[in-house]
């Protein structure tokens, strides 16, 4: 199930976060683990949290590879180290959507993001390259914990692509 899609304004977040490079085939397998070991990091180290985990797609070749960021958000900038990096999700106009239900169904509702911003004349800040597509923000932020919610048919993810300039232009990837 989606809600209305949308546009919302977000300010900027700090962040830390570790990448890899997955397939769309290994994805599942590879980063929801790194989501623990991030909170474990930031235990370690007392800086606070300040919302729900996300995956930050910087590169997507459907065919090929995607580069993720598996991503908490700070409610300060935090120094990295070898595994965990900082990072900042831009301020700006978002298109987002809210996506109920089990993460098999995310490709799906990603795609319906995409024809409603479309059909309504929306841009994304994003660039196209020979590595695929280069995406300034592009997030599912998985707002139900499944250690918590157990019953995924209520797993609730927000999908939210920065949208280019008012404008017209593309933001730097």
């Amino acid at each position: 199930m989606l809600s209305q899609p949308g546009i919302v304004t977000r300010p900027e977040q700090p962040y830390v976060a570790i990448g890899r490079r997955v397939t769309m085939s290994n994805l599942g397998s590879i980063l929801p683990p790194l989501i623990p070991q991030l909170f474990e990091w930031i235990a370690r180290r007392g800086v606070t949290a300040s919302g729900a985990p996300f995956f930050r797609y910087l590169t997507i070749d459907m065919e090929n590879s995607l580069d993720v960021e598996v991503g908490v958000p700070l409610a300060a900038p935090a120094s990295g180290d070898t595994t965990v990096h900082p990072g900042v999700l831009p301020a700006g106009r978002y298109a987002s959507v809210i996506h109920t239900g089990p993460y098999d169904e995310l490709v799906a509702a990603n795609a319906a993001l995409q024809t409603w911003a479309r059909a309504n004349g929306h841009k994304w800040a994003m660039t196209h390259s020979s590595a695929g597509e280069q995406w300034v923000s592009r997030l599912e932020i998985y707002l139900s914990d499944p250690s918590v919610e157990t019953n995924s048919a209520r797993w609730q993810t927000e999908i939210a692509y920065l949208l280019a300039d008012d404008d017209g232009a593309r933001r730097r990837v």
